[in-house]
């Protein structure tokens, strides 16, 4: 039976999970802005742990010309809730360990996204001190990605504990693939919207940025209508064997509509900056989705 009051780990783990998640949205709203190198030094903003207020108080090192105060804001707030996130992953690991120490699933998935996002801080420099190369981006943003999946899996782990979903094999390892390739398209996307950056800062309008990716964003597209048809055929399957997890899989079709959908809204907006966040948003809960679906598939019923 599962109980009406949630514990203290299953709180803190689904606030954890949902930090995380805004974070990603943060970062993609940084990234659409352009506010990625608003702070061009890294761990400390224009050499200070407290960005400076005016471009008269900068040190001689920098050149005032970076200074735009939006940009260093938007970036410094962004590294806020990023170590707001790594201590809140801490202490789901601390909880792991006090209330499910014996359940491994649970216990050892958090300290690898603890130990991941110290990881994922010092790849968030690397991001500045290569001055946003896209490879790196790309990295960044995979990590991430692994960080919530890992923190979704203790999640899910600490309710299931409570109840079993009825699964079976075949059914995981499709969703299984459905994840991978979806994790690809994400990697691509990323390697994007690095093309369209540099365009941007080579004087490329930004309704022709597009255009001069080529091949990466054919691929990066055709991805995508292949994670919608793998969604598709997943839900058919399922609803042909009358499974209990059709209502998760249509979550997920809904939001690999939604991403193509928002994907075409950049491709013939100028890149609109809102759809920039919401694509890369919506990328990441279309994994969280995807993980969710086969976790459940793979529960057996108890």
């Amino acid at each position: 039976m599962i109980r009406n009051r949630l514990t203290s780990f299953q709180k803190l783990a689904l606030w954890t999970t949902a930090t995380t998640y805004f974070l990603i949205l943060v970062g993609g709203l940084v990234r659409a802005s352009g506010a990625g190198l608003g702070c061009p030094d890294w761990p400390r903003c224009f050499g200070s742990w407290i960005p400076p207020a005016s471009a008269a108080n900068l040190p001689p090192q920098f050149d005032p010309a970076q200074f735009n105060p939006t940009l260093m804001w938007t970036e410094y707030v962004n590294r806020l809730l990023g170590v707001t996130v790594g201590l809140l992953i801490f202490a789901t690991a601390i909880s792991a360990w006090r209330h499910h120490r014996h359940q491994p699933r649970i216990l050892w998935t958090t300290i690898a996204a603890f130990l991941l996002v110290g990881f994922e801080g010092w790849l968030g420099g690397r991001v500045v001190a290569h001055e946003l190369a896209a490879w790196i981006v790309t990295a960044h943003l995979i990590v991430a990605i692994i960080i919530v999946q890992l923190l979704l899996y203790a999640t899910f782990e600490a309710f299931a504990s409570e109840a079993g979903e009825a699964g079976e094999a075949g059914e995981a390892g499709a969703t299984a693939v459905l994840i991978l390739v979806t994790m690809v398209q994400a990697g691509f996307g990323t390697q994007v919207r690095g093309h369209i950056e540099t365009a941007l800062n080579s004087g490329v309008a930004r309704d022709a940025a597009l255009a001069t990716v080529g091949r990466l964003d054919y691929l990066h597209r055709d991805l995508a209508f292949v994670v919608l048809i793998g969604a598709a055929a997943l839900t058919l399957w399922l609803m042909s064997r009358r499974s209990t997890l059709i209502r998760w899989s249509f979550v997920v079709l809904a939001l690999a509509i939604a991403q193509i959908a928002l994907g075409a809204v950049m491709a013939y907006a100028s890149l609109l900056p809102a759809a920039q966040v919401g694509h890369l948003t919506l990328a990441s809960l279309l994994l969280g989705a995807e993980t969710v679906l086969w976790l459940m598939s793979r529960r057996q019923s108890v």
